[in-house]
C-alpha cells in the first residue's frame, strides 16, 4: 500500500511540474521537436549574424531580421528539417536597407520583425524606433534589394511626442499577416503609459494594443487589447520586464501570441517565454479609445498554451533563450504544419546568450 502511495505522489509531482514536449488548449496542441544554435562567431559581408528579433517562411526559404540599427538588415537563410530534426541553418545573404530615402533617413531604425510578400517581392517590416530620443516608431515596405518602398499611416497615440507615452523600448515588435492576407497585425511589445502600468510580479491590468492595418490603404482599421501576464521571475538585481514580442493568426480571430520575460540576477536562466492561445471574436475594438486605463472594454481572451520551461531538459543548453520571433513553417510529413522560433542574443553584449532556432510541430483540434 505505501508502495503504491509513493508512486501516485510521484506521478502527481511529475504531472505538476509539467515537464513536457506537449502544450494543449481546446483549440490546438503544439509539441516540442527540437532546437538548433546558430555559431555567435557567424558572420556575412561584413555583418555578424546576431540579433535575431523577427522571422518569416515564403516558399521554402527563411527571411530573418536584425535589429541592430547601425546596420539595419535581412538575412536569407535554410533551415533544413529531417526527422522532426533541424538538421542545418545555412545563412545565405545578407539584405541592408538603402537608409537615405526621406522616410528612413533620420530614422532609429530597431527592425523587430518582418514579413515577406512573394506576389510584390517587397519586405514589411515594423520599427520600434527610440521614443526617449524622440525617434517615431514605423511600420514600411523595402525592395527585396532593401530600398524604400511604402509606409504605413500610424496611429498618433504611437509616436514619441504622443501626451499618451508610448514606453521606449515597448513599441512595435510584434508583426503577423492576417488569416484572409488583406492586412496585418502589428503589436506593441509593453502598454502605452495612458493604458496601464509594465507588469509586475503580482497581476496588473496592464493591455497592449494589437493593430490591424489594411494592406490597400495603409492605414489602421482596428484594434483589440491583449492583457500581459505577471513578471514570473523574482528579478534578483535592478531590472524585470515582460511583453509580447510576437503573434501569428492561425484562423480567423484566432491567434498564437509569444509573450517573452526576463528577470536579471538569474544568470542564463532569466528568461520567460511562453505561447498563449487567444481568441479575439469578443473583444472590444480599441482604436478610437485614447486611454484604456479609465474605460470599460473586453480584453483578448487568452489560454496558456506552451510555456517553455517545460522544455527545459530537452534543450541543448538546457535553457531557452531571448525569443522574439515566430513564424509558421514548412508541413511535416505527418501533414501537420510546423512552427519556427527565433532568439535575439543581443550580440552578447549582455552576457553569452544564443542565436536559438527552436522547432515545434503545430496540431489543430477538429
Amino acid at each position: 500500500m505505501k508502495k503504491e502511495i509513493i508512486a501516485a505522489g510521484l506521478a502527481f509531482l511529475l504531472i505538476g511540474c509539467k515537464s513536457s514536449r506537449i502544450g494543449d488548449t481546446r483549440n490546438v496542441q503544439v509539441r516540442f521537436l527540437d532546437d538548433y544554435n546558430i555559431s555567435e562567431d557567424l558572420e556575412l559581408d561584413g555583418t555578424k549574424v546576431g540579433g535575431l528579433s523577427g522571422i518569416d517562411f515564403r516558399e521554402d526559404t527563411y527571411y530573418m531580421v536584425s535589429d541592430q540599427p547601425s546596420v539595419p538588415r535581412i538575412y536569407e537563410a535554410s533551415i533544413r528539417i529531417e526527422n522532426e530534426k533541424i538538421d542545418t541553418v545555412e545563412i545565405k545573404r545578407v539584405i541592408k536597407l538603402e537608409t537615405s530615402s526621406d522616410f528612413l533617413k533620420d530614422m532609429n531604425l530597431d527592425l523587430e520583425s518582418l514579413l515577406y510578400e512573394p506576389e510584390t517581392e517587397n519586405f514589411i517590416l515594423t520599427s520600434e524606433g527610440a521614443i526617449k530620443a524622440e525617434k517615431d516608431p514605423a511600420i514600411f515596405t523595402v525592395s527585396k534589394n532593401g530600398d524604400f518602398v511604402d509606409s504605413f499611416e500610424v496611429p498618433e497615440y504611437f509616436l514619441a511626442n504622443s501626451l499618451k507615452e508610448p514606453r521606449n523600448n515597448g513599441s512595435f515588435e510584434g508583426l503577423a499577416e492576417s488569416f484572409d492576407n488583406k492586412g496585418i497585425w502589428v503589436a506593441m511589445e509593453l502598454p502605452l503609459k495612458a493604458d496601464g502600468p509594465k507588469p509586475k510580479l503580482i497581476k496588473t491590468k496592464s493591455p497592449v494594443r494589437i493593430t490591424y492595418f489594411d494592406k490597400k490603404t495603409k492605414k489602421a482599421t482596428k484594434q483589440f487589447p491583449y492583457r500581459l501576464e505577471p513578471i514570473a521571475k523574482i528579478p534578483w538585481l535592478y531590472f524585470a520586464v515582460n511583453g509580447v514580442t510576437d503573434l501569428l493568426e492561425y484562423a480567423p480571430d484566432k491567434f498564437l501570441i509569444l509573450e517573452r520575460g526576463y528577470a536579471s540576477g538569474h544568470g542564463k536562466n532569466g528568461n520567460t517565454v511562453r505561447i498563449f492561445d487567444v481568441d479575439v471574436s469578443l473583444a472590444t475594438n480599441t482604436l478610437d479609445r485614447n486611454n484604456l486605463n479609465v474605460t470599460f472594454y473586453n480584453p483578448a481572451k487568452k489560454e496558456l498554451l506552451y510555456d517553455f520551461k517545460w522544455a527545459k531538459k530537452f534543450l541543448s543548453e538546457e535553457i531557452i533563450d531571448n525569443i522574439e520571433g515566430i513564424t509558421f513553417g514548412p508541413v511535416l510529413p505527418n501533414g501537420n504544419r510546423s512552427i519556427i522560433l527565433i532568439s535575439d542574443n543581443n550580440f552578447n553584449t549582455l552576457g553569452p546568450q544564443l542565436n536559438q532556432v527552436i522547432l515545434l510541430e503545430f496540431i489543430p483540434k477538429k
